[in-house]
């Protein structure tokens, strides 16, 4: 039985996305052209390979075998479409850059500028995401480089230093915090929070720093984006953590403030995963190379 491998390549994005509707978005397809190739698929390998419960899909036991080898299979796809970039060197191809949202927001244009104007043949394709999303993305290897702001342990991942950063407190300006230089982490005991999504390294740190400190804050908001986050604090309707990389102007413009906390818990230091064994390409090698001129 030879399987369809578009119908393959559907299913495992399916079983990837944990559903129709966000597999097809992320594929570009129609809903029902995603539930065809995988009817079909069922119909290959004569077996159900998805359950539906309500909103949810789940895998069957015949459906997570298919899914391990789909990924196995894809992952060696992905090594030989390196491997042959690769031979092309850096006269032209793609680098598939990944960061997390902080870092991708507010640190990453100047190095794709310079890596742009030194490789113009070479196409940047840039994504951003959580940290959790990232690595995960890298593993898949449908990613180049990856940048992120949290903490990742992995066996297959080696993490490596790249910058320092701080996440400071941003309140409006009329908040009794907001004429503070600097703070212990308990003076916002009790406060109304704005925070990132699960998954999102920013909210990582603050959460370890928060219970290492035995601080306990209330959540009153959360937003997928820091812009999102900026915006709602200097409407008055909490406090957040963010990096200070990402607040500077609205600083200047006097629409927030920015507390540093005094405990360096609070401290991070942002960087790149590289996947072990994974021998990178000329584009990867060069982008790494302006990396170091922080």
């Amino acid at each position: 039985m030879a399987l369809n491998l578009h119908h393959l390549r559907i299913f495992a994005r399916v079983a990837q996305e944990g559903g129709f509707t966000r597999a097809a978005r992320s594929l570009h397809l129609s809903q029902p052209a995603v539930s065809k190739a995988v009817r079909e698929l069922e119909q290959q390998t004569g077996a159900p390979l998805l359950e539906r419960a309500g909103r949810a899909t789940h895998l069957t036991s015949t459906g997570e075998a298919l899914f391990a080898r789909a990924r196995e299979l894809f992952a060696v796809e992905q090594t030989a479409e390196e491997e042959l970039r690769a031979l092309r060197g850096l006269e032209r191809g793609v680098l598939r850059v990944g960061a997390s949202t902080t870092i991708a927001t507010y640190l990453l244009s100047p190095y794709l500028a310079r890596f742009r104007e030194a490789h113009p043949g070479v196409a940047l394709r840039v994504s951003s995401a959580n940290t959790r999303a990232i690595a995960r993305a890298l593993l898949e290897r449908r990613l180049d480089v990856a940048l992120v702001e949290g903490p990742v342990r992995h066996p297959q991942i080696e993490v490596v230093p790249w910058r320092d950063d701080e996440l400071v407190v941003i309140a409006p300006p009329a908040h009794r915090l907001a004429k503070r230089r600097s703070i212990p982490l308990s003076a916002v005991a009790g406060e109304s929070f704005i925070v990132r999504e699960p998954g999102s390294g920013t909210r990582r740190v603050a959460e370890r720093a928060l219970a290492a400190q035995r601080v306990t804050i209330d959540v009153a908001l959360q937003f997928g984006s820091t812009e999102a986050i900026k915006q709602a604090v200097a409407a008055g309707l909490g406090l957040a953590f963010v990096s200070r990389f990402a607040v500077s102007d609205q600083v200047a413009l006097g629409r927030l403030a920015a507390v540093s906390v005094r405990e360096a818990a609070l401290g991070r230091t942002l960087t790149e995963l590289k996947l072990r064994g994974r021998t990178p390409g000329p584009a990867t090698q060069a982008f790494r190379e302006e990396l170091a001129r922080v």
